[in-house]
């Protein structure tokens, strides 16, 4: 927006993305995800740097990406895979411009078409960046873990993140584990921590500042993300339609936006007006209906809730009109899955 501040893959036969996948991937990778070059003129003192933020499925990366930008950039739920989109998160803070880059989870289960777009922009972020902070549940490492972490280089910074340790009851147990987990790589350093405790985000942004690179800021310092309003807008509405629906909705539900028109304040002193209309595209005639919901309730509350944080977060009024349509095999569709906004 920039939102400010107030060989084809195939899997293997079980499904499993192979190292064979992984490197095709990166072969078929040459977009730099570093901006042209700096937005204003070197200050000395000054830092910036890339730092991905990776992970397997449902792990707390958006989570983490929103406490260290200081706001809601990433959309967060339950369901496994709720990022599909390389999300780039800006924090500012002295003379330090961090710049981080929230992933989708590596996705090891399916090998659909969704999936390896989602797989080739893992790897692509892991692939140039400055500092990468792995991110597991303390005191846990599993084989969807293991996968991710094949993908790390041993040539860049990595930062074992042990999320979620309000949910470990004997801390005494971490020291074995964060000892084993060494063996399974050279991590640079451990962290421990919660994403939810403002200290631990604090103490993290002062550990990853000594990994950046001594350079010019690259974006404003009140920028917050390179993604647009109507990117923000769609994100939004799938967030709140897979809070809304559980685990009763597949996950390869997506969300396009039909029409989004900025109409400028009538008075002064009145804020402005975003007309948004977007479609919910599902496989299943019998999605479509558990998306509308008895006599249309829960579509109404999807689009009451997404306004309402669109509102906030873009500090304007928003009218959504929200429709859902039937698309049966579009995840498996090369094509279509493009088409979509996937990479």
């Amino acid at each position: 927006m920039s939102t400010t501040k107030n060989k084809a893959t195939e899997p293997d036969d079980t499904g499993a993305t192979t190292s064979n996948d992984v490197e095709a991937m990166l072969a078929g990778l040459h977009r730099d995800m570093r901006p042209a070059g700096p937005q204003q003129a070197p200050v000395e003192g000054q830092r910036c740097g890339l730092i991905a933020i990776v992970g397997k499925p449902n792990v707390g990366k958006s989570t983490l990406l929103n406490a260290l930008v200081g706001q809601k950039i990433s959309i967060t739920s339950r369901k496994a895979q709720t990022t599909r989109h390389r999300i780039t998160g800006m924090h500012t803070v002295g003379p330090t411009q961090f710049v981080f880059v929230d992933t989708p989870g590596f996705q090891t289960i399916h090998g659909n078409a969704l999936n390896k777009s989602l797989n080739k922009t893992v790897v692509g972020a892991v692939a140039d960046v400055d500092l990468i902070l792995f991110v597991v549940e303390a005191g846990s490492f599993t084989p969807a873990d293991a996968r991710v972490l094949a993908l790390l280089g041993k040539n860049i910074p990595t930062l074992l993140i042990a999320n979620k340790l309000d949910n470990v009851h004997r801390r005494g147990d971490i020291a074995p584990w964060l000892q084993e987990m060494q063996a399974k790589h050279a991590f640079t350093e451990f962290v421990p921590m919660s994403a939810k405790n403002s200290k631990d985000i604090e103490r993290l942004l002062d550990i990853c500042a000594k990994y950046l690179p001594e350079q010019a800021w690259w974006y404003a310092a009140d920028e917050l993300t390179d993604r647009s309003e109507r990117f923000m807008a769609s994100e939004m509405v799938r967030e709140k339609l897979f809070r809304l629906t559980g685990d009763e909705l597949p996950y390869t539900s997506t969300v396009i936006i039909d029409k989004f028109d900025e109409e400028p304040p009538a008075k002064k002193g009145q804020k402005r007006l975003l007309r948004i209309a977007a479609t919910i595209v599902v496989e299943r005639d019998g999605h479509k209906a558990m998306v509308i919901g008895d006599k249309g309730e829960r579509i109404k509350r999807i689009g009451m809730e997404t306004r309402v944080e669109l509102e906030k977060l873009l500090d304007c009024k928003v009218f959504i009109e929200m429709w859902v349509k039937v698309r049966s095999g579009w995840a498996d569709d090369e094509a279509r899955v493009r088409s979509f906004g996937y990479e």
